[in-house]
């Protein structure tokens, strides 16, 4: 099976970058060592995506025990 060709129009000027550095194959070590921190990074920016949703939202530790609590039917959510 033949790998499609991608060209820069598919892909961002950060995503060309990272495949030319990595144009030559790492040690498997190495290579794994990078998708840790890759992982770790997006970890990250989720981690913080998420506080602000509960900042802007007065999401609180109380509200989801409440939610941990409630049956998702329950009368008191009515449409």
């Amino acid at each position: 099976m033949k790998a499609k060709e991608l060209t820069s129009d598919s892909l961002n000027e950060q995503q060309v970058m990272m495949l030319r550095l990595l144009r030559k194959p790492l040690p498997e070590a190495d290579f794994v060592q990078i998708r840790h921190l890759a992982v770790k990074l997006l970890s990250k920016q989720l981690d913080e995506t998420l506080e602000d949703w509960e900042k802007n939202n007065n999401i609180t530790e109380e509200s989801y025990s409440q939610l941990s609590k409630s049956h998702f039917r329950s009368t008191s959510q009515k449409a």
